[in-house]
């Protein structure tokens, strides 16, 4: 049987007298990969936003599941708070420390999970010491497993785009997630580059046992990956299916896909 591992009731998000989400309701499950989808403007990033802590949502209820598959409600909890109940994202707009080393930003993706204080970075003894060790390592076999361990010394800035947007994931995976979201990570990638980057999505499920919801506008990346499908539209949940029940649904196509 397969155990949520997210699950938002009756949703919803208005900014003053504009209601930008719309009594919404999703699920995850633990090991999927979904996407959610629609025109620009139906308030797909307003609920990664909300999901992730950045908003507080005006109606409704956003829970994670543990480990132990008990729901922790997240509103309007702190966003690392929330990161360290497992879930991580990247960003539509990149969102690196540029004037860091790919590396660099990678470890810092590790701090909700060290446990050395102010004190042991000021004394620096041996359990610092070896702690530090291990976030470069643990940095570094991140950057590995997602090709990019050539640039590990780069700065962020210097880095091709397309590996500027594996890099947010590498930083987001760092935090050793539950549930990764990622906001239309294909954007601005050529046809080679997202090929590498629909590959690299499925052996992080796969390799790395992390559930993905992603937001994306490109459909053959969609519908290469995704087991199921979300469909916004004026914030409102208009569809939900698989991949075959989206591309074949009146409804979607009219809103969205076309003819």
């Amino acid at each position: 049987m397969s155990r949520t591992i997210l699950d938002i009731r009756d949703f919803t998000m208005s900014f003053g007298g504009l209601r930008a989400v719309d009594r919404v309701n999703i699920h995850i499950d633990m090991g999927e990969i979904v996407a959610l989808i629609g025109p620009n403007g139906a308030g797909k990033t307003t609920l990664f936003n909300c999901i992730t802590g950045l908003y507080t949502p005006t109606e409704g209820d956003i829970a994670i599941h543990d480990s132990d598959g008990k729901p922790v409600k997240i509103n309007g909890i702190k966003p690392n708070r929330i990161t360290e109940l497992g879930l991580a994202r990247t960003f539509q707009n990149i969102r690196l420390f540029n004037s860091m080393t790919a590396l660099e930003n990678v470890m810092i993706g590790r701090h909700p999970r060290l446990k050395a204080g102010i004190l042991g970075a000021i004394l620096r003894d041996r359990k610092t010491r070896a702690e530090e060790r291990g976030v470069i390592d643990a940095g570094m076999g991140i950057l590995k497993k997602l090709k990019l361990e050539s640039y590990a010394n780069e700065i962020a800035s210097n880095l091709p785009y397309g590996a500027q947007r594996l890099l947010e994931i590498a930083r987001a995976m760092a935090t050793e997630p539950q549930l990764l979201l990622l906001d239309e990570p294909a954007a601005g990638l050529n046809l080679a580059e997202t090929k590498r980057l629909d590959y690299i999505i499925s052996r992080i499920r796969s390799e790395e046992r992390i559930t993905i919801l992603l937001i994306e506008h490109d459909m053959n990346l969609v519908m290469s990956l995704a087991e199921r499908i979300y469909v916004l539209d004026y914030g409102r949940l208009i569809a939900e299916g698989t991949p075959a029940e989206i591309r074949a649904n009146p409804v979607v196509i009219k809103a969205y896909l076309g003819e």
